[in-house]
């Protein structure tokens, strides 16, 4: 039985996240929430039938009845709540990009890969029955010896919709390469098993002035995206985070690849698949849009070889997270995704950040001198 403490018990995050973990009652029980905003935090708590109510997060860490913490606020936040769940010897589940840079990401790590605690980081994607079917072909051998990657992850917002935290560089780690970024770099290396070398980006905020309406979460932004006209708003600006990012990459296989992540509103999805693998002896995609794994031999036939047309998430801490922090409690091995995997992919989204700024190839090296970007141990 986990006892839950949340940061960030209100955002579009935190409050689905706090829903499942009401309906594993026989796993974990909420126990202690933090949010910002008052009002929000009062309906939470009758909602989890929760009284131990704060705005201050080390409230939250430093509960005699909390054993678990879910990290669940902007990324600039992370590290100072992490560092101390560690010195206060609980298990957390930290939302990704882990660290606001790889050097919080790096201490964050090093904090919990020796502690004995349970850590995880929530990449769901490589939970979607589609990428386990591409991942499943690939290790077939299928697919050959693979030389090339395309991964499209297009997130578009309403055209109207106003400015959250995560349109201000000062909290989003690295815009969208950060927040999509992160899940598409993390499926590519799931599916094959390796990482990138280097990096080269071009980035930029190609969005228009949006409306700025004070401190609104994701869900309210979006709502009112979705019935507002931006121009009917006082106060109009330009976001500062990065919503737009062409990145081509290389692997330590040798395959070359491109990835294109954005939040613009004109991107949409749909049009092409989300990710391409092509091999030697035969390519691959996966269109969650349409629910389809396509198989392509080199004579131009093709093949739907898996269709997932109504995949439901489902309660994911039941189904994934207690069961992965169980199994690390006991020391068993498993493929769930914890900090390990948070330090390598902001490895990978600092780096293309930092090519976005500098406009040149960036190489990803690891700030710990006892590994490189291509050890997992």
């Amino acid at each position: 039985m986990f006892r839950v403490g949340v940061i960030g018990a209100t955002g579009f995050i935190g409050v689905p996240y706090r829903k499942e973990i009401r309906e594993s009652s026989q796993k974990a029980r909420l126990t202690c929430l933090c949010a910002r905003r008052r009002e929000l935090l009062e309906e939470a708590g009758v909602t989890d039938g929760v009284s131990d109510l704060s705005d201050n997060w080390r409230d939250v860490v430093d509960h005699p009845e909390v054993d678990l913490v879910l990290v669940a606020t902007p990324d600039a936040l992370h590290h100072a709540a992490v560092m101390a769940c560690a010195a206060a010897k609980k298990h957390i589940l930290c939302e990704k990009p882990i660290g606001a840079n790889v050097a919080e990401a790096w201490e964050m790590w090093s904090a919990y890969r020796e502690s004995g605690l349970a850590h995880y980081v929530p990449f769901w994607t490589r939970y979607h029955p589609l990428f386990a079917k591409a991942r499943e072909i690939f290790r077939q051998g299928v697919l050959g010896d693979v030389r090339g990657v395309i991964y499209r992850w297009q997130n578009p917002r309403p055209r109207s919709m106003p400015l959250t935290w995560r349109d201000d560089n000062g909290l989003s780690s690295a815009g969208s390469i950060a927040d999509v970024g992160s899940h598409a770099y993390d499926t590519v290396r799931w599916i094959l098993g390796c990482e990138a070398t280097r990096v080269l980006t071009y980035g930029d905020v190609v969005s228009p002035a949006k409306p700025d309406l004070g401190e609104l979460n994701l869900n309210e932004a979006l709502d009112w995206g979705n019935s507002h006209d931006r121009t009917g708003s006082r106060s109009i600006r330009k976001g500062t985070a990065i919503d737009f990012a062409s990145i081509a990459f290389e692997l330590e296989s040798g395959a070359v690849g491109t990835m294109v992540v954005s939040h613009a509103f004109f991107l949409r999805k749909g049009l092409a698949p989300e990710l391409e693998l092509h091999g030697v002896d035969a390519s691959l995609a996966v269109d969650r849009v349409r629910g389809t794994v396509t198989l392509l031999s080199p004579d131009g036939s093709d093949e739907i070889v898996a269709r997932v047309t109504d995949h439901s998430w489902g309660n994911r801490f039941t189904k994934h997270v207690f069961p992965a922090m169980s199994d690390m409690l006991a020391g068993k091995p498993s493929d769930h995704p914890n900090l390990d995997d948070g330090y390598l992919v902001q490895l990978f989204t600092d780096a293309a950040a930092q090519s976005a700024q500098d406009g040149r190839w960036v190489t990803l090296k690891s700030i710990d001198p006892a590994i490189d970007s291509t050890d997992k141990s």
